[in-house]
């Protein structure tokens, strides 16, 4: 384009220095007057009147160049190819500046009068005609006159052409002469900085572009083609549509072509063979109807069928290609088409013009003449040589266009028209607002008005920049900062009907208002489609990505070709074509689709789950068995067996058990703060009395069998029943002391655990302090580590019913299961860690009921006849009650290895609960997760534990005893 704007340029120089040169060229009387060094023969229409408004109209729509030889005068382009559309446009600036003169209201005692050129489609034609309008036609003046008055026109209405109007517009605007477009819609004659005096009353490109986009994403066409001219109108609108699509997003150009000028068939051919080979099914054209048909031809030639054409401004209305040759591929084309209006008394009047009415002039330059003699196929005398011979006819001036068909008479659709109507208007309204200034309120320097006598133009502009008024057809009409007024477009679809005929129906409007913006409205019932299923084409490069995924743009492509990937876990997207999945919320997780966030499953050890059902059952049932054993000693509690085995520390112990199995519910269910601060305190309470009991048992065992002996009779005042509740308050409110101090110093608390799974909240107890509930656990070890060794050393005191044997073996089975809790309580996450301390507390709390009650129940429920003084002081009787009773008859008389046996299976289920537990937390890989620690613990338990019990067993309970 730098060329092409050179050129520009040098036209610019080359024209104003040649017109404006004339004016100050003297003649023979050097000092008395100044003549035009050229003069412009252009075709136009003129009427006088106070204030004159000058017109620009292409009426012919080609021109032809002379050959400059420079040996003569050099002759004026000649003007062809007449256009009676282009002539109606002309005809509706002087049929609006007639209906100004007969209204009362607008403008009174002002008449408005006109003059109008050709631009014959040319450039420099047009340009000519500009200057001429700006600086008039007078031939000569004195130059003794004052220049006082008004200017030649005070406003311009035109061009038609973007380029014509930019080059106009940078010239014309060095006078500040307000232009107001009818038809330029490049989006650069918004710059106020370069074309500071240039209005329009049709939408700039700028908006047609965001109106085209709109379209596009309302059927969901992301991939499509763009054709522009070879000029300014396409070259900005390709650069504007292109900064538009990016803003929107979403949708992208597949490609971008130039359709040129004149005939370039291999181009063409090139172009048309680019659509062939896209997967794009939408083009968009911005060009005129020349580019169209030419394109066309190639078109149908390579037949390229299944296109879904969107036509800009500049041929959606084009009557040329509405042809049987073209709709089969055209057919269904949706186009933007400047807003039709309704323009009463129009049609009366162009009926009414006759040649006799408006200006005339020697040279055959009017307007009304030419029309005619195309209309009618004839020549005002005197007609052009050869013009009678050849059966041409004469021009009377009074032929009737009634009798006749002519486009020049339809005013079914008017749009240019429309907008040139609504242009005179805002010139008028202007002038009045002007007129209507009040002395010394006005807006230019001392608050002065401007008047017709002085009038300049860039007075005009001020009021023209405010004008604001709704059309007859209730269209509302202003200028905002740039000079553009409040875009509109109706939105045309070309329709093939059965019958072969065609008809461009209005589907829709979009319009951008001050209040709503940009609004578009389609009727979609409305729309013809040229495809076999009657719906609109799917033009995509990747089908779009449902909920749950998100775009990836591949490598190298357009943003619009991209794969769909699936969200990852814990991430969303919820709406269609998501660029970034959306993390969930802390307490929610992605659903199966992952096209939404759930709530998190919450996990606790609950009541209802079978785990819990089981684990509430033990409870209770020890709880239960506990009630039944009290029950029972309490009813022979002056029965010896009880009776021996100090019955008071016996309650206390079964009260303590009942506590224990008890304190293993607050481990099931919710976790609340109460529930968390409770559960660790009631079980190291509890457990601390239970074992004190045992301890304070052992100590008065190993104290009554000391005092037997010689010399030993005073260590059992430090024994008394007194002492023996002081040692077990005593231990156990230390106990509470340490319970108290967690609790104080770090409490433990629900906490949601969000680290073991992803999809669930695993709500527990933090214990606070790690260091409190070791203490916690320490000391109950002590206790009972303490209690194991007093029992280990009283095994062989002389008695038949030594309750020390009972003691050491329960002591056994604790200090087994607590050992065996602590791998398996560090390794297991969640309700497993609460599951893992309620089985050690219920198998600890079992182990402690059956092997120090279990015997006595035995004796005192089955065996009667032995629960009396002279059997529990007598001697040789059975081995051990408490053998027979967990293993029975037949285990008495067997060999020692089957003993070993069944020992070694109790303590390896343990081992094999833990894993179990372990496993239902990992169940693909719980053994891959095993630590070096963990395999030590298990290894140390299948290899170790059992023959240390079995030994501890054996030697306490079947080692021979010797008679005292």
């Amino acid at each position: 384009m730098g060329p092409f704007f050179d050129i520009l340029k040098f036209l610019y120089f080359y024209v104003i220095t040649i017109y404006f040169s004339s004016y100050f060229f003297l003649s023979e009387s050097l000092f008395s007057a100044c003549k035009l060094r050229r003069q412009f023969y252009l075709n136009g229409m003129y009427k006088p009147g106070d204030v004159i408004l000058g017109g620009l109209f292409e009426v012919h729509y080609t021109s032809v160049f002379p050959e400059l030889t420079f040996t003569s005068e050099p002759n004026m382009l000649s003007c062809q190819g007449f256009d009676p559309p282009g002539f109606r446009h002309a005809m509706t600036m002087a049929f609006a500046i007639d209906e100004i003169n007969k209204n009362s209201n607008l403008l009174p005692n002002v008449t408005l009068g006109y003059s109008l050129y050709d631009n014959c489609a040319t450039l420099v034609i047009g340009f000519s005609a500009a200057l001429s309008l700006v600086s008039g036609r007078e031939e000569k003046f004195l130059l003794h006159e004052n220049c006082l008055g008004t200017p030649p026109v005070v406003g311009i209405v035109g061009d038609s052409f973007s380029t014509f109007s930019i080059a106009t517009s940078d010239v014309i605007g060095l006078f500040k002469m307000p232009i107001v477009s009818y038809f330029a819609t490049c989006s650069c004659l918004s710059d106020r900085h370069k074309f500071p005096s240039f209005f329009r009353t049709i939408p700039s490109d700028a908006f047609q572009v965001h109106a085209m986009i709109r379209i596009l994403k309302h059927f969901g066409w992301t991939w499509a083609g763009l054709l522009v001219s070879d000029d300014d109108y396409g070259v900005h609108v390709a650069r504007s549509f292109r900064q538009a699509l990016a803003q929107s997003g979403g949708s992208c150009l597949a490609y971008s072509e130039i359709l040129p000028w004149g005939e370039n068939s291999a181009e063409l051919r090139r172009i048309v063979e680019v659509m062939k080979k896209s997967t794009a099914r939408v083009v968009i054209v911005f060009a005129h109807q020349i580019h169209m048909i030419q394109l066309m031809e190639e078109v149908i030639k390579q037949n390229v069928t299944g296109v879904q054409w969107m036509a800009s401004e500049a041929w959606t209305t084009a009557a040329v290609l509405q042809t049987t040759h073209h709709m089969p591929y055209l057919s269904g084309t949706l186009g933007i088409a400047i807003r039709r209006g309704e323009i009463p008394g129009l049609r009366d009047f162009l009926m009414k013009i006759r040649p006799d009415i408006y200006d005339s002039n020697n040279n055959g330059n009017s307007m009304v003449r030419q029309f005619w003699e195309y209309t009618f196929q004839c020549r005002f005398a005197p007609p052009p040589s050869g013009w009678l011979q050849g059966g041409g006819a004469l021009c009377t001036g009074q032929e009737e266009l009634a009798n006749v068909e002519t486009e020049f008479l339809d005013v079914s659709n008017l749009r240019p028209e429309y907008n040139i109507y609504k242009a005179v208007y805002a010139l008028a309204y202007a002038l009045d607002d002007m007129l209507h200034c009040a002395p010394g309120r006005g807006p230019f320097s001392g608050h002065s008005c401007a008047t017709l006598q002085k009038l300049e133009p860039w007075q005009l502009m001020h009021y023209l920049e405010k004008v604001h008024f709704t059309t007859p057809f209730g269209d509302e009409v202003s200028f905002d900062e740039n000079g553009d007024a409040l875009p509109i477009y109706d939105i045309m679809n070309w329709q093939w009907l059965p019958d072969g005929s065609t008809k461009v129906q209005n589907v829709g409007v979009v319009k951008k208002t001050a209040l709503k913006g940009e609004e578009l409205r389609l009727d979609e019932d409305k729309i013809f489609w040229n495809s076999n299923s009657k719906q609109p084409v799917q033009s995509v490069c990747s089908v779009s990505c449902p909920p749950g995924t998100r775009m990836a743009r591949k490598n190298g492509q357009p943003a619009c070709c991209f794969d769909c990937v699936r969200c990852s876990e814990g991430k969303f997207s919820n709406e269609t074509d998501s660029l970034e999945c959306t993390s969930c919320p802390e307490d929610f997780w992605s659903s199966p689709q992952r096209d939404r966030c759930v709530p998190k499953k919450t996990e606790f050890l609950s009541y209802h789950e079978p785990l819990g059902i089981c684990l509430t059952t033990a409870s209770l049932l020890g709880t239960f068995i506990c009630a039944v054993v009290l029950g029972i000693f309490t009813h022979y509690r002056s029965t010896p067996i009880v009776r021996a085995n100090n019955s008071e520390l016996s309650f206390l112990l079964l009260v303590s058990l009942k506590l224990c199995f008890l304190c293993s519910l607050l481990f099931i269910g919710r976790p609340r703060l109460w529930t968390c601060q409770l559960r660790h305190a009631a079980f190291g309470i509890s457990f601390v009395l239970c074992v004190s009991c045992i301890l304070v048992k052992t100590m008065v065992v190993v104290a009554v069998f000391k005092a037997s002996k010689p010399g030993g009779g005073a260590n059992l005042k430090w024994f008394g029943a007194v002492q023996q509740r002081g040692t077990v308050l005593v231990l156990t409110s230390i106990q509470a002391a340490i319970c108290a101090a967690w609790l104080i110093s770090s409490s433990p608390v629900p906490y949601k655990n969000t680290q073991y799974y992803n999809d669930k909240i695993v709500f527990e107890c933090v214990v606070g302090s790690t260091i409190g509930f070791a203490v916690l656990l320490g000391y109950i070890g002590v206790l009972a580590i303490l209690s194991f060794l007093l029992a280990f050393l009283a095994r062989n005191l002389p008695d038949n019913f030594n309750e020390a044997k009972l003691i050491t073996f329960s002591m056994l089975i604790f200090c087994a299961v607590w050992v065996a809790f602590v791998p398996a309580y560090v390794n297991s996450p969640g309700k497993y860690a609460d599951a893992v301390e309620v089985f050690a507390i219920l198998a600890s709390s079992f182990g402690l009921l059956v092997a120090l009650f279990g015997p006595k129940c035995y004796i005192i429920l089955l065996k009667p006849e032995r629960n009396t003084k002279k059997e529990i002081m007598g001697r040789g009787l059975a081995k051990s009650q408490a053998v027979s009773w967990l293993f029975g008859p037949s285990v008495c008389v067997q060999c020692s290895a089957l003993i070993k046996m069944w020992i070694h299976r109790v303590l390896v289920s343990l081992v094999l609960t833990w894993v179990f537990l372990s496993i239902i937390h990992h169940p693909t890989t719980a053994l891959l997760q095993y630590s070096a620690t963990d395999l030590l613990w298990l290894r140390f338990c299948l290899a170790v534990s059992p023959p240390v019990a079995l030994y501890f067993y054996l030697d306490v309970t079947f080692k021979p005893r010797r008679r005292p």
